[in-house]
């Protein structure tokens, strides 16, 4: 059984930084995507950041520039550095693999709350 465990979330001032982890355990393999996606209160989950299993990336335009994602490949592990965060950065932060093929399967984590004050 795949789980995704995220980390490294919490409360941080205008123009800060946090870093997100999210490590998958269990049988995976053949992993297309990762990508980062987040929720805020009254909104509908959006995915802003993605990194190919061939390390291309692509983010949404209101965090390109201040957020960066990365992998660890051999260890499952997608990474995101959040730099720059404003208010409207809070949401939920959730971590989304795509796996496999002919069915591709997606697993997602627990998510974990961001909160930037002004």
């Amino acid at each position: 059984q795949v789980q995704l465990v995220e980390s490294g979330g919490g409360l941080v001032q205008a123009g800060g930084s946090l870093r997100l982890s999210c490590a998958a355990s269990g049988n995976i393999d053949s992993v297309k995507t990762m990508g980062w996606y987040r929720q805020a209160p009254g909104k509908e989950r959006e995915r802003f950041a993605v990194i190919a299993s061939g390390g291309s990336t692509n983010y949404a335009d209101s965090v390109k520039g201040r957020f960066a994602i990365s992998k660890a490949s051999a260890k499952n592990t997608v990474y995101l550095q959040m730099n720059s965060l404003k208010p409207e950065d809070t949401a939920v932060y959730y971590c989304n693999f795509l796996v496999g093929a002919l069915p591709i399967r997606s697993y997602w984590g627990q998510g974990t709350q961001v909160t930037v004050s002004s």
